[in-house]
Parts: structure tokens; C-alpha cells; sequence
């Protein structure tokens, strides 16, 4: 049994320690009398079976049912008014911790539509001011039952939540690219640090300071991108690269061998990846085999121009919402591949989305 404990204070913090349980191996002996010291920036927990009770601030403190009301309520209970009582002290250190490092890792996928791969992986760092709110509910989350905490215990957590809150925001900002983040990183701060704070607020913590240094894009193959992103965003990828292939070959044989290509390729990833695959990829299948036929039709026609008074040829203007879709997908392709100009590419979108709409898509 340990000793009775009449007078304890824990004056040296270790660097990054958050909590420190007195006595280290747990279940002190204490007494109304005993003397608890509690230094600057530290709070005092004391937990009885398992509950976070009474809590003591800064300021050297005798025990008595004044300061320990609810503690002093519960042992009443449970012993008749006898002292000693069993309990644990949790020591927390409330002083802010600067510079704590955050990263990426993995790293943030951003849609960029009509550019590249159509994703791009942003890569960032920075550093955050951390440090313990609310001493109970913090103690009642990672401290119980352990001899003590430091900043290395919960850096995960901190991780999972700080890329969480990045990758929403983000979401919600509105860019497109890389430039287009760094643009808005003076604003992306700002509401990190709000809406970050709302969340660590239940894990008992606060957030002082949220800094990122400039986002990069991180370069990865197709395959690898596979790893980073939802299957929608796959989806789109792969048909953002079936477009482009299809877009660079001339003739009819090269057209209808991407498109074979690609749907074998979209059998695979959704027999994988959705349990639904079948009628999904059997609406993947169509659309993209009408929006080869309809470049194919296209190219055709560029290669043999009509006068301009001749009617258009037959099949070549999109009627249903699936073929205005495919239409749409290789005004993208067209735009990356340098073939009309940014004005062009944006009267054509504005037409043949009036057009979707108005079929109802």
C-alpha cells in the first residue's frame, strides 16, 4: 500500500509532458490535511476509481470538503467519512506548446478540372501553437490510467485532425490548383484556426496559432494517384485519360482501341472498388464509346470541311443529355490539348450546359 501522502507538488515538468500522475505507480493514500502545492501554469486532477472529481488551480492547497467538494462528497459515501482515501493526481501542465510541427502526410487530393489528371496532390507543412484548455475533460481522455502524457502520445490524433480540417476547408474554398491555395493561404489560416479549435476544444485542447508554408504539388504516376484518391475521383481520372488518348489518335482505329482500353481497364477498377460495379460500368462503357464516336465524327469533319452554308452532318450535334455529357468531357480534353482558346472552350460549356439543363441534367 502507498505511503500517506501529506504534502506533493510536481515542479518539474518534462519538455513536451502534458499530465503527471502522483503517485507514478497510481492509488495515493490521502487525507482531509494533506497539502497539495500547485505551481504556475499547472492544474491539479484528482481521480477516484476511475472519475475525474475536484480539481485544484495554481496556489498551495490544504484538503479539506471546502476544495474537494465533489471528491469529499463521493468518499463520504463510500467510507463512512473515514479518511485516509484512495485516489490519483494527475498534475497538468497548462503552458502552451510553440512550434509544433504538422505535415501531410498522406498528402491533400485537390480537383483540378480540365487540368492534368484532373487531381493534383498537395504536399504542406507548417507549425501550430497547442496547449491543454480544459484540464478534466483532457485528463478524462488521455491521462487516466497512465503514469503520464506527452505531446508524442497524441501527435497522431493531432495530425489526423489538423489534415481533416485542411482538406475541408479546401473543399469548400473553391480552388482549382496549386496557385489558387497559396492565394488563399492568409484566409486558409484563419479559418483553420476557427474551426480547429471547435474540435479540439473536445479533446480539451486550444489552438493559439495554425502557420503553413506554400502547398506544392506532389508528383505521382496514374497508378499511384489510385492510392490518394475515392473511387469517384478514380473514375474521373480514367476518363479524363481515355478522353486524351483518344483525342491524340487520328484515325477511327486508334480512337475505338482506347476506347477498348479504357473499358477494360474501367471493368477492373469498379469490379475492385464498387460492389455495384455492373450498372456502373455499363453507363461508363456507353459514354464513353459515344464520346469517341463523336470526336471521331469531329475529326472527320475537320479533315473534309463543308461549305459554310451546309447543314450539319448527321450525328455530329449532341441531342441526348449522354452525348452533351461526352461533348462536354472533350471540350476539356480539346482546351488541355491547346486546340481551342480559353474563351472558346468557355461560350461552348455556357451553350451545351444550357442545353444539359434544359433536358433536365
Amino acid at each position: 500500500m502507498p505511503r500517506l501522502i501529506d504534502v506533493l507538488s510536481h515542479p518539474n515538468v518534462g519538455p513536451e509532458e502534458l499530465a503527471w500522475r502522483e503517485p507514478q505507480a497510481g492509488n495515493g493514500d490521502w487525507r482531509m490535511g494533506s497539502q497539495v502545492i500547485v505551481g504556475p501554469s499547472q492544474a491539479a486532477v484528482f481521480v477516484y476509481r476511475g472519475q475525474v472529481q475536484d480539481i485544484l488551480r495554481e496556489g498551495a492547497h490544504t484538503l479539506s470538503t471546502m476544495n474537494l467538494p465533489i471528491l469529499a462528497s463521493v468518499i463520504g459515501l463510500a467510507t463512512s467519512g473515514r479518511t485516509p482515501f484512495t485516489a490519483d493526481l494527475y498534475f497538468v501542465n497548462l503552458r502552451d506548446m510553440p512550434q509544433v510541427g504538422w505535415g501531410t502526410n498522406p498528402p491533400i487530393p485537390l480537383e483540378t478540372p480540365g487540368k492534368g489528371m484532373g487531381v493534383v496532390l498537395l504536399q504542406g507543412h507548417g507549425v501550430v501553437d497547442i496547449g491543454v484548455e480544459d484540464a478534466g475533460r483532457f485528463v478524462r481522455q488521455y491521462a487516466i490510467n497512465s503514469p503520464a502524457t506527452y505531446l508524442r502520445d497524441i501527435r497522431d490524433r493531432i495530425q489526423a485532425m489538423l489534415l481533416g480540417q485542411l482538406t475541408s476547408i479546401l473543399m469548400k474554398s473553391g480552388a482549382q490548383s496549386v496557385p489558387d491555395v497559396n492565394r488563399v493561404l492568409g484566409e486558409l489560416e484563419g479559418a483553420a484556426l476557427a474551426m480547429l479549435n471547435e474540435e479540439f476544444q473536445a479533446m480539451g485542447l486550444r489552438i493559439k496559432a495554425f502557420e503553413s508554408q506554400p502547398f506544392q504539388a506532389k508528383t505521382v504516376s496514374e497508378d499511384e494517384l489510385r492510392d490518394y484518391v475515392n473511387l469517384d475521383q478514380w473514375e474521373r481520372v480514367k476518363r479524363m485519360s481515355i478522353a486524351q488518348a483518344a483525342a491524340s489518335n487520328e484515325g477511327a482505329g486508334g480512337t475505338l482501341a482506347s476506347a477498348g482500353l479504357g473499358l477494360g481497364l474501367g471493368q477492373q477498377m469498379g469490379a475492385v472498388l464498387n460492389p455495384d460495379a455492373a450498372a456502373m460500368q455499363q453507363q461508363l462503357m456507353q459514354q464513353q464509346l459515344m464520346m469517341n464516336q463523336m470526336m471521331n465524327q469531329m475529326m472527320q469533319n475537320q479533315a473534309a470541311p463543308q461549305p459554310a452554308t451546309a447543314p450539319p452532318a448527321t450525328g455530329s450535334v449532341p441531342q441526348t443529355k449522354a452525348e452533351i455529357q461526352a461533348m462536354i468531357d472533350g471540350l476539356d480534353v480539346k482546351l488541355m490539348n491547346g486546340e481551342i482558346s480559353e474563351a472558346t472552350y468557355q461560350r461552348l460549356l455556357e451553350k451545351w450546359q444550357a442545353r444539359l439543363q434544359e433536358l433536365g441534367g
